[in-house]
């Protein structure tokens, strides 16, 4: 598990150039402060976690219970409540704030998000299916599946078996991303690559559990 993590919102991607005057591509990252609303751990809750919030919100537009979470914690209400799943959470505490110099250029870091929505798709761009010959005999059926099922035994389809259907639109962690560049005074964090989801979309960094250190 990680060690430390942050929640941000994918800007967009751009390029930089490095000390050998090569283009690395990258996606700007904006990471608000983050400001810890619970320090959930294993012997209260089973795990050990921490709950951030992150910018500004009304207080009209709360719920009450929501709105009672935060005056209990002494925390200004945000925009949203974020988990971070981290293996260590004694050295943080309720009301701290977590900004973007948690991290450093040159480190190794996991991104989690959630995916862009493609709509429904056949199998040849979703999974990545050869379809059938252009010729021989095939007649309409160039870009579908083939055969699904088995014989008379077991007579279905197995589960699990790759279909068309919803494409996108789930959870993604690309792993081992290199950090790029980190700017404390405009909120932002260059990740080299591509980063899952949207403009806009809400991204969970953590440093990487895989890629060593």
């Amino acid at each position: 598990m990680a060690n430390k993590a942050i929640v941000g919102r994918k800007v967009g991607m751009t390029q930089v150039w490095d000390a050998d005057n090569k283009v690395v591509p990258v996606t700007m990252v904006e990471v608000a402060p983050c400001r810890v609303v619970q320090v959930k751990r294993p012997e209260t809750d089973g795990y050990s976690a921490l709950q951030v919030t992150y910018g500004r919100q009304d207080p009209a537009r709360l719920t009450k219970p929501k709105l009672g979470h935060f005056d209990a914690a002494g925390v200004e209400p945000g925009r949203r409540l974020v988990e971070l799943r981290l293996d260590d959470v004694s050295d943080y505490q309720v009301g701290q704030e977590l900004k973007v110099d948690l991290l450093e250029s040159g480190e190794l870091v996991d991104v989690t998000a959630v995916s862009k929505g493609k709509g429904f798709a056949g199998v040849m761009k979703r999974h990545g299916f050869s379809g059938q010959p252009a010729s021989h005999g095939a007649h309409k059926v160039h870009r579908k599946p083939g055969a699904v099922g088995a014989c008379a035994t077991p007579s279905r389809v197995f589960k699990g078996q790759r279909l068309p259907g919803r494409m996108g639109g789930s959870r993604v962690t690309t792993l081992n991303l290199s950090v790029v560049e980190v700017d404390p005074e405009r909120d932002l964090l260059l990740v080299k690559g591509s980063v899952p989801g949207p403009r806009g979309g809400l991204v969970l960094i953590r440093d990487a559990v895989k890629g060593g250190k």
